[in-house]
């Protein structure tokens, strides 16, 4: 009892800690609606119809960026279907294989039945040892959640949460609203900033709350601007930062752009058709995490149309999942719709009618 007892405490004193960069940053932005609202707007700034018109766009600008940090945090990262974890029988047959490759022979009998397209580096089955399941192209295993979490960017811990595919539009918009809240702080901050600088103004309680409002909110824009902007830079590539950092491994080799449709289908891949929804938080991305469309040639898409084949989502009873599913529905499907496109079901049509497709063997061989 006592191990286990010790193993607990020892569990507990880490979700706690896990929490205090979020508590930080709930202390930081609750302290500056305070300097703002009050300090500033209601009791330095004398005009009344700047009061209004500041309190107003602020405000709006905040609930979008509470919204979306909440999203952000409380959003549970989505893991594998059952498609991808082992039976019972295969996990018992793979403990009784000592070679890695008699592993490698049952994990690749596995694989033929679902939509897996990418590998190791030596080019093996990407398996977890400790979910014991077959990972999805672009899922990795999180040490800090201690599960696999599909289209993983990263674990951040300002939002004590795994970015992934159930919230990593939600993340993007937090890193937007959370810039564009210090940008219109540090704006509408500045000439009260300089008056105060230059003692155009008294000494009072609020000289000290303006003053450090303009120094936070400045350096938190010059932090986000570049993170923000990296990861637009990752969206319109279709890059994770995992994928950033080490290229994803497909059956025809290491490919950078493997993912890549061209700027505008890599956005919508992330926020969707439907730009009702993009400025909200809400989820709107295409896909259901487990497949992706693939570009099957190693150029830029961006520099040039390339050929891309679509992974079909596997069918799978969706009961338990913490996230709505979302397959690739027809409406979607349009991400793909292009005149350099193809599709099974176009090699397949050229199969029949004798065509010789040379995208043929590369599908193939992928």
């Amino acid at each position: 009892m006592a191990p286990s007892g010790s193993r607990n405490v020892k569990r507990g004193c880490k979700r706690v800690f896990y929490w205090i960069p979020v508590l930080f940053i709930a202390l930081i932005v609750a302290w500056s609606y305070y300097a703002y609202v009050v300090q500033l707007c209601l009791v330095s700034i004398e005009e009344t119809w700047e009061k209004v018109v500041y309190l107003m766009v602020y405000h709006v600008i905040f609930i979008m960026f509470i919204w979306a940090y909440w999203q952000t945090i409380f959003t549970k990262p989505m893991n594998p279907l059952r498609e991808f974890c082992l039976s019972y029988s295969d996990k018992e047959l793979l403990e009784r294989e000592d070679r890695g490759e008699s592993q490698q022979e049952i994990l690749r009998r596995i694989a033929k039945e679902l939509p897996i397209y990418t590998r190791t580096n030596s080019g093996a089955i990407r398996f977890c040892d400790r979910c014991k399941l077959l990972k999805p192209d672009r899922c990795h295993h999180c040490s800090v959640c201690d599960k696999c979490i599909l289209k993983m960017d990263h674990h951040c811990p300002w939002v004590n949460n795994c970015v992934g595919f159930s919230n990593y539009k939600s993340f993007m918009l937090f890193l937007a609203y959370s810039l564009l809240y210090c940008l219109f702080i540090t704006a509408t901050d500045l000439q009260y900033f300089i008056k105060f600088w230059m003692n155009g103004f008294p000494d009072t309680q609020a000289k000290f709350h303006i003053l450090f409002l303009f120094f936070s909110a400045s350096m938190f824009s010059v932090s986000l601007a570049s993170l923000f902007i990296y990861h637009c830079w990752l969206v319109f590539k279709n890059r994770s930062t995992l994928e950033a950092v080490r290229s994803p491994v497909f059956r025809h080799g290491t490919d950078k752009n493997g993912f890549s449709l061209g700027s505008s289908k890599n956005f919508r891949q992330v926020f969707g058709d439907e730009a009702k929804y993009w400025p909200f938080p809400v989820f709107s991305s295409l896909g259901d995490g487990c497949s992706f469309p693939t570009c099957l040639v190693n150029i830029d898409p961006e520099q040039a149309s390339s050929p891309t084949s679509y992974n079909p989502a596997p069918k799978s009873n969706t009961e338990g999942r913490h996230f709505p599913f979302r397959p690739m529905r027809e409406s979607q499907s349009r991400l793909l719709s292009s005149n350099a496109s193809w599709t099974e079901s176009d090699i397949a049509a050229d199969d029949k009618n004798g065509t010789n497709n040379p995208l043929m063997t590369t599908e193939n061989e992928a």
